[in-house]
């Protein structure tokens, strides 16, 4: 199975190369809108029809070579491609920010240690850091098609890396863990040994609180200082509760080891259940991060010899682990109280799903074994 990583590296170009990055960044940037607006006008979005129409202008009017003006229009297709998959009426796409989309041996390169990158100028070879990044390097992996980022004066190549890697078979698996997903705790794992693991989640929602009310605040002052505010802590909340599901993955790959199957439940279409929470719970469901988590602890368990399935997530809440009754009353969602109707088995509900789920994996190894 083909594992793609986007990989951040910093590279640290000298004041002149920093300004050949800048004035590249920058022109890129207005040849992408120069062709969006051709695309919104016209709704077209075949590449070889744009080339005939921009390609000329493109390289005269921006002074882009060959590669880039050819990138410009595969972002700008792709920008649109991506809002109409989405969903979002036909609406011409902005490029507001300078950025540059590198191709892998034509825009950029590796030579000698140094990025070797493309300019209106022509090429420059520039140093970058390779901490925690050192895997990455090692000869097996494939770069993609890159995005140069600059952040706060600081340059960044953030870059696809492709490496094929094995899929564990379940008949090496020796361990499964059923994994809930939740708001209070934001995992709860429950392993073949019988031992359970909580992931807090009550400061993540206390901080979401404070993000929410200070929001608030400055929507209502409508002036320009507080819509960039605005713009600064959304992206800064983003970036917090991405670290926190990237340390409770990292957490579960590194405490269950290899040939582990983490077994958690398919939530997709979640968003649609808000519409039955409580108004003033309604921001946490909407805000809770649990896709990011899940695609995570995939990769890092594909990266660890392990592997993650999902699962059907009904009833695993209100199922006893020990009679199997199914009922509603069994769970008390106000006091996370799981106990059964029936033999009266008492526990946490989050727990009570995490080992329904690891019954549910215990299941599938037994039905791939027997048609195996």
């Amino acid at each position: 199975m083909e594992l793609t990583i986007t990989a951040k590296i910093k590279i640290n170009p000298t004041v002149e190369q920093a300004k050949q990055l800048q004035e590249t960044t920058n022109a890129y940037r207005k040849a992408c809108h120069f062709v969006s607006a051709i695309v919104f006008k016209e709704k077209e979005m075949a590449q070889t029809k744009l080339h005939k129409q921009t390609y000329t202008h493109l390289r005269s009017a921006y002074g882009l070579r060959s590669q880039m003006a050819q990138s410009v229009l595969k972002t700008v297709i792709s920008k649109y491609k991506t809002n109409k998959s989405n969903g979002h009426e036909w609406s011409q796409v902005q490029f507001k920010k300078p950025q540059y989309d590198l191709v892998w041996n034509r825009d950029y390169s590796l030579v000698k240690g140094l990025f070797s990158v493309n300019t209106l100028q022509g090429r420059i070879k520039v140093p970058f850091e390779t901490k925690a990044m050192e895997q990455y390097f090692d000869g097996t992996w494939s770069f993609g098609t890159a995005k140069l980022v600059n952040k706060h004066g600081k340059w960044f190549l953030h870059i696809p890396m492709s490496k094929d890697v094995p899929q564990v078979a379940e008949t090496m698996v020796n361990q499964v863990v059923g994994i809930d997903f939740g708001i209070n705790f934001l995992a709860a794992s429950y392993d073949s040994q019988g031992k359970t693991c909580f992931f807090n989640g009550r400061p993540v929602k206390q901080k979401r609180a404070t993000y929410k009310h200070l929001r608030k605040q400055l929507q209502q002052k409508q002036t320009p200082a507080a819509r960039r505010r605005l713009k600064e802590i959304g992206q800064r909340e983003n970036r917090w509760m991405q670290d926190i599901n990237h340390c409770i993955s990292k957490a579960l790959v590194t405490q269950y080891k290899e040939n582990t199957l983490f077994v958690i439940e398919d939530l997709t279409g979640i968003r649609t259940a808000t519409e039955k929470v409580r108004l003033k719970n309604r921001y946490q469901t909407v805000s809770w991060a649990f896709y990011d988590l899940r695609q995570k602890l995939e990769y890092k368990a594909l990266m660890n010899h392990s592997k993650v399935i999902a699962v059907d997530p009904n009833y695993t809440s209100q199922t006893c682990p020990k009679c199997g009754h199914v009922e509603k009353a069994n769970r008390n969602k106000k006091n996370h109280i799981f106990c059964c109707k029936t033999c009266r088995y008492r526990s946490n509900d989050d727990r009570i799903g995490a080992m329904n789920l690891h019954r549910n994996g215990i299941e599938y190894i037994v039905a791939v074994t027997k048609e195996a």
